[in-house]
């Protein structure tokens, strides 16, 4: 079970960029769900994660109930809980997801951050002012990430076959090894011509196999590679939000959105299962929507 919660932060460390006080605070939360279990269960080999089910959570919460715990901090261990069951399921590791049905005590919801269009013009600018071939390939990456919306896994995954430049899309495997076909802007398309003719060639070698994005020793780009050079970049630039891959892929949605985007389209170039991840992005645009309201209205 450990191992699990192993992979689990290491997930949210790497695609999500998380503090490392928000991954204490999970990891303090998931093993004391995981001792719970444990204890819940008097054979040991049940005590698994696929083994949790409604009558074990159900027990679980009503122990922090009794424990004192405030709403806040239940709604913390529940959301953690959310989240590595949502992990687990979309890597395999479990059939269903027992949180499915978990209600929270109701407090703030915490919104995903995006990046204005004015902060990415600068990024890109940023990213796009050497010819060296590590710059052709970061200012390749960051266009590309933003053109999509891919995850930061789906991206460092990438081989060159997978983009298509006659078409202008990208194929990606995503989540639950799930296939997807999303179309790229043609200054999009450029870049990532200009970077296999005159980026790629001066990095590859005979370890480079069929990677779309590599590193200097000349084999496939990690994610935590690619999250320390976008990092770089944005401190260059002059960005003082916290920039991490995933916030490109929010100022990927957001800006669709506000741009008039169907929620469904969104949901389908994101790869969300669900319409309801995809929803979250509503109350970015219904604020962007009230800010322009009240600037343009004679009366407001």
């Amino acid at each position: 079970m450990r191992a699990a919660i192993d992979s689990f932060l290491n997930f949210m460390t790497v695609e999500r960029g998380v503090s490392p006080n928000t991954l204490v605070a999970y990891r303090n939360d998931l093993n004391q769900l995981a001792t719970y279990v444990e204890n819940f269960h008097a054979d040991k080999a049940e005590g698994q994660w696929d083994n949790v089910d409604d009558k074990v959570l159900t027990a679980y919460l009503l122990r922090l109930h009794e424990q004192g715990y405030s709403d806040t901090t239940r709604a913390r261990k529940i959301a953690s809980a959310k989240s590595l069951f949502s992990f687990l399921l979309e890597e395999r590791f479990i059939t269903k997801d027992p949180t499915e049905n978990l209600s929270s005590p109701r407090v703030g919801r915490t919104l995903p951050e995006a990046l204005s269009v004015e902060e990415i013009t600068k990024l890109l600018a940023t990213v796009s002012r050497s010819d060296a071939p590590e710059d052709k390939r970061d200012h390749t990456m960051v266009e590309l990430l933003y053109a999509s919306g891919l995850r930061v896994t789906e991206l460092v995954s990438l081989d060159i076959e997978d983009v298509d430049l006659v078409e202008g899309s990208v194929r990606c495997l995503g989540k639950g090894a799930k296939e997807r076909i999303i179309p790229i802007h043609q200054n999009a398309v450029d870049v990532v011509k200009e970077y296999l003719e005159y980026g790629r060639p001066l990095i590859a070698n005979r370890r480079s196999g069929k990677a779309l994005f590599l590193n200097r020793r000349g084999e496939r780009l990690t994610r935590q590679g690619f999250w320390l050079i976008l990092k770089g970049h944005a401190g260059k630039a002059g960005i003082g939000t916290k920039i991490t891959p995933h916030t490109l892929r929010h100022s990927f949605a957001t800006h669709l959105l506000r741009g008039g985007a169907p929620l469904r389209h969104v949901q389908e170039l994101l790869g969300h299962a669900s319409i309801t991840t995809t929803q979250v992005y509503t109350h970015l645009t219904s604020e962007h929507v009230r800010t322009e309201y009240d600037k343009a209205h004679p009366r407001a």
